[in-house]
């Protein structure tokens, strides 16, 4: 069965986007939490344009690699400009959780999902086959935990005070036991790697 991963590019003080994020501003004024992306000489051999560090082209091919499918709350689908096609991985297709209609949803590699979080994740997990899913964004995220779906948490640490913004939990309704499986530290960014205590 596919594993649920909850992946992120997150600051010290937990926040996956600056401040005044939205549609056509993406991470507002933090841009910089995706900087590790491009500031090294090592190809990603998944992503067409990313040239990491050779630690971080490991983690994040590694990672890359084993996703099928991917899964975003309706906030981070919007932001990043998904509604006129495209996904955020380019080999998977996208999973979109709302609890509103999306107008003009039309890329055939994109699929709605209205009731939930449990649907959600299983419509990604029958489009991911024996590939792993994707959670993206924080309100999806934190869902996704609260429901006890979630088997795997990296965080792309940077090394930056953001002191707002939008943060990778908004709010869990109880503790979340991790067990560390890895750290890589890496330029401009520490790969931690958990898988959640059960």
């Amino acid at each position: 069965m596919s594993r649920v991963i909850s992946a992120h590019s997150v600051s010290v003080d937990g926040y996956l986007t600056g401040r005044d994020p939205g549609a056509g501003r993406g991470l507002g004024d933090a841009p910089m939490l995706f900087d590790w992306y491009f500031d090294g000489d090592t190809p990603s051999q998944v992503f067409d344009g990313f040239k990491l560090s050779a630690p971080s082209a490991r983690v994040f091919d590694a990672l890359a690699g084993r996703i099928g499918a991917s899964l975003a709350g309706r906030r981070t689908y919007d932001d990043s400009g998904w509604l006129h096609g495209g996904t955020p991985h380019p080999d998977a297709p996208l999973v979109v959780l709302s609890h509103r209609p999306v107008p003009g949803m039309t890329d055939d590699r994109q699929t709605l999902v209205t009731t939930g979080i449990e649907d959600a994740v299983a419509a990604a997990r029958a489009l991911a086959g024996d590939r792993d899913v994707a959670v993206m964004g924080g309100g999806a995220a934190t869902a996704a935990l609260a429901a006890g779906l979630v088997d795997e948490v990296i965080l792309h640490q940077v090394p930056i005070l953001l002191g707002g913004g939008r943060p990778f939990f908004p709010s869990l309704p109880e503790h979340v036991r991790l067990r560390l499986v890895e750290v890589v530290p890496a330029p401009g960014v520490i790969h931690l790697h958990y898988e959640v205590v059960r």
